[in-house]
């Protein structure tokens, strides 16, 4: 079709600006709204294409295959609906308590990613990640450029300043995430009628942060 795809081979979807790009928005609404529900095999062309109220042709000269639908749509949602999973990672490392800082980051962390919006997506996407390993990828590296990344530089200038002793700035986050925001996300993601249980939270939180430092903080 020549439309234009990122790194990852997903097609880019502009944002609207003129009817063009609003009925282009209409049809991603709709088409999210039925793969959210239905998955992407049982998904209805003809379900979005009444619910969209564009017409199949319209669908198709947009983005040409079911297939490029889905990815366009998915791809294009994921980083948006993890635009608030921005933490302020920057402060870390000036915190006066690091212990009540991370609690409080990987909490924040957990009820952003606990929404059911995005336990909707990404369940979907697991559920799809064998048709769509691309979709994966992406959403692996949304995580990494929003949260990890961030967490890596903070915990390498606070080893700098003897504050902690992590020898692997990148696994150090990937326990510290394991043992806090992945238990929960873990039980939510195949249990989706479980409710937040704030107590549990803060709980499981407040354990995997005291494990996190009692390898990594410094006696000093």
């Amino acid at each position: 079709m020549g439309a234009e795809v990122d790194e990852y081979g997903i097609p880019i979807i502009p944002d609207p600006a003129d009817a063009a790009s609003r009925k282009r928005q209409a049809i991603i609404d709709a088409a999210l709204a039925e793969f959210l529900a239905e998955g992407y095999s049982a998904a209805s062309m003809d379900a979005i294409t009444r619910a969209s109220g564009v017409s199949k042709a319209t669908i198709y000269k947009h983005f040409g295959s079911k297939e490029r639908l889905f990815l366009a749509v998915v791809g294009g949602v994921l980083p948006k609906t993890y635009a608030d999973l921005e933490p302020s990672n920057s402060t870390l490392a000036d915190a006066p308590d690091l212990r009540a800082a991370l609690i409080r980051l990987t909490t924040d962390w957990a009820r952003i990613l606990l929404r059911p919006d995005i336990m909707s997506l990404r369940r979907l996407v697991i559920g799809e990640i064998d048709r769509f390993p691309q979709l994966g990828q992406l959403w692996y590296r949304v995580s990494y450029d929003m949260n990890n990344g961030p967490l890596v530089e903070a915990f390498t200038e606070l080893t700098e300043r003897g504050t902690l002793a992590v020898p692997d700035a990148k696994l150090a986050v990937q326990q510290l995430v394991a043992t806090t925001v992945g238990v929960p996300q873990l039980v939510h993601t195949f249990a989706p009628d479980a409710e937040v249980d704030d107590a549990e939270l803060t709980r499981v939180i407040s354990s995997g942060v005291d494990l996190f430092l009692a390898r990594y903080a410094t006696s000093a």
